[in-house]
């Protein structure tokens, strides 16, 4: 699931602008998720830490997810998704320089380390053609993506789960709005069509939803280590389905993403996490403290 929005950002911004395309990809999952919200009760508690949720929401969402789709227009989808591999040493680094953060086993920080490897290998065996700005862009979508869950587990793990993704979605889709009236998006080809609904639907609501489950299990930088599976699904849709070229860059760094993901997945299993503050999500705990 994880590894599918690179796939249809790549065919949507074919034929809309980026902005456009978050307001309908969040507007779209606020829609779905905020009545549900609204009807558990499940609102109301976090629209009172509002500032931590519009920090969230301007870091995992608002942020990311423009620079994305631009770096898109630019960029083959398996590559994309191969880049956003570096998430999980950004999260290390980060828990290892915070007072709170989560523990970084030494074969775990190697599993990092060697992703990272496959990351570099892949980036610079291909530099030559690759537009700089566009990795810039996807370089910034890789620190925001490590600082979220880190934000979400300080401030907001105590809140219900589908409170606070339905108020962010909500947030994020208020702030691109604009562009939306501005750039009205095309939306007359059925591919285009398809690939909004997936990408508000599937992931977006529902792998918000799953996501916060995850980081409630194993903690905020352990579950980043799903970024290291993201490249297996994104090359093999980009390939497959829009005919993109395997590189250089990919036969070498692939391998090394994909061994950095199993040594980064290993090690002892985190402390015993409290009992969950919020309300519960259906029948799935709310996101606990970690």
């Amino acid at each position: 699931m994880w590894g599918l929005p690179y796939l249809f950002i790549r065919v949507a911004v074919e034929h809309i602008a980026p902005g456009p395309l978050v307001f309908l990809r969040t507007g779209l999952g606020a829609l779905v998720l905020v009545p549900v919200a609204v009807s558990k009760g499940q609102l109301r508690p976090v629209l009172a830490r509002w500032q931590w949720l519009l920090l969230f929401a301007v870091v995992e969402v608002i942020v990311p997810w423009l620079l994305l789709s631009d770096a898109e227009r630019h960029l083959n989808s398996s590559l994309a998704g191969l880049l956003v591999a570096a998430v999980p040493l950004i999260g290390a680094l980060i828990a290892r320089f915070s007072r709170h953060g989560d523990r970084v086993s030494p074969t775990q920080l190697l599993g990092l380390l060697v992703g990272i490897g496959g990351v570099a290998c892949l980036v610079g065996l291909d530099f030559g053609g690759l537009r700089v700005s566009a990795l810039l862009e996807m370089g910034v979508v890789a620190i925001a993506y490590a600082v979220g869950p880190v934000i979400l587990a300080r401030t907001l793990s105590d809140l219900p789960s589908l409170g606070v993704i339905a108020a962010a979605l909500s947030v994020s889709a208020i702030v691109y709005l604009p562009f939306a009236i501005v750039q009205p998006p095309d939306l007359s080809r059925a591919s285009t069509i398809t690939s909004v609904v997936v990408l508000g639907l599937v992931c977006t609501a529902a792998a918000f939803l799953l996501f916060f489950e995850l980081i409630a299990t194993i903690g905020p930088t352990r579950s980043t280590v799903i970024t290291y599976v993201n490249p297996a699904v994104a090359l093999a849709l980009g390939v497959a389905v829009l005919n993109e070229p395997v590189t250089t860059g990919m036969i070498v760094g692939f391998p090394l993403i994909l061994a950095g993901s199993v040594l980064g997945a290993r090690g002892s299993r985190p402390p015993a996490q409290p009992e969950p503050f919020g309300e519960s999500v259906g029948d799935q705990p709310a996101v606990t403290r970690t």
